[in-house]
């Protein structure tokens, strides 16, 4: 009882399991609506031009026009009675998110006259691009609504794993080396690749080797002990815990100035992109309303 104890690298087998948070929950919900959309004929029940259709297509654009109010708040001091930053920051997600989806259901999927298609596809293209600034922001900041970390605050959340889990090998003859090994694969340079594209690549394959290790170390190490066996199943959760906490703080690591310098440039693209919306908006709602 004692050795699976001690095998436990630093509580790690007790600790408890994430949660499922709120922006996964909207994702999965958001994903339902869109393949809900796809797979209905919703041109059978709706229209763009009158009705539950042309109300689909008001509310997608002002959804999408309130995007601009984030932005707006960061820059602009008075506008301080409306809310701070970091509440219009999580309205901007949504909107992101719920603007588009009215206005695929406003279309019903299907493209159109000129001006339709250029606003749609602008549309699609700002959409795609914040997915991608989503990503890039919550690799450089803690968490999705978190303040922005810095390469030496994650250098030393890798060390504090190292220092916590150190008796995790005690009973996986090779296990340290291994994942130091691991770890180190993930933050060297690969010629030609993107260091954010090869610290993503040794990540996945490093878990994946450290896993298969750990499942053999393990089988062999309780056809031994009596203890071993009785604990394999909690000992190999721990572990592999354990070694994907590492890897990911490695990972971390070697990816943050990659996004950060994409974050960076992202930025400096998508206000255009979002002009070019805009204006195509503009210009679809005087042709619809014209002609």
């Amino acid at each position: 009882m004692n050795a699976a104890t001690d095998a436990s690298p630093a509580g790690v087998g007790a600790a408890a399991q994430p949660k499922v948070s709120s922006a996964l929950v909207g994702l999965l919900i958001a994903a339902a609506v869109l393949a809900i959309g796809w797979v209905v004929p919703l041109r059978d029940y709706i229209t763009p031009r009158s009705g539950v259709g042309y109300w689909f297509g008001i509310i997608g654009g002002s959804l999408m026009l309130a995007l601009l109010i984030y932005p707006a708040r960061k820059r602009i001091q008075s506008l301080a009675v409306i809310g701070s930053p970091l509440m219009w920051f999580r309205f901007h997600m949504v909107l992101g998110v719920a603007g588009p989806l009215f206005i695929l259901y406003h279309c019903t999927y299907r493209t159109g006259a000129t001006n339709s298609n250029v606003a749609l596809w602008s549309m699609i293209i700002v959409a795609g691009s914040g997915i991608v600034g989503r990503y890039l922001y919550s690799r450089i900041h803690n968490g999705l609504y978190g303040s922005k970390a810095t390469a030496d605050d994650l250098r030393r959340q890798a060390n504090n794993l190292k220092i916590d889990g150190s008796g995790a090998g005690r009973l996986l003859p090779g296990f340290a080396p291994k994942l130091d090994a691991a770890e180190g694969r993930i933050s060297m340079d690969i010629p030609l690749i993107p260091k954010a594209s090869s610290s993503y690549t040794m990540w996945w394959i490093g878990r994946v080797q450290m896993r298969l290790f750990i499942k053999r170390t393990l089988k062999q190490a309780a056809a031994n002990s009596l203890a071993i066996s009785e604990h394999r199943a909690t000992l190999l959760a721990a572990a592999v815990r354990y070694s994907d906490a590492r890897l990911g703080a490695a990972r971390r690591v070697a990816e943050f100035h990659s996004c950060e310098r994409l974050f960076s440039l992202w930025h400096i693209l998508h206000l255009p992109m979002f002009g070019m919306l805009f204006v195509a908006g503009i210009v679809h709602v005087i042709a619809v309303n014209i002609y």
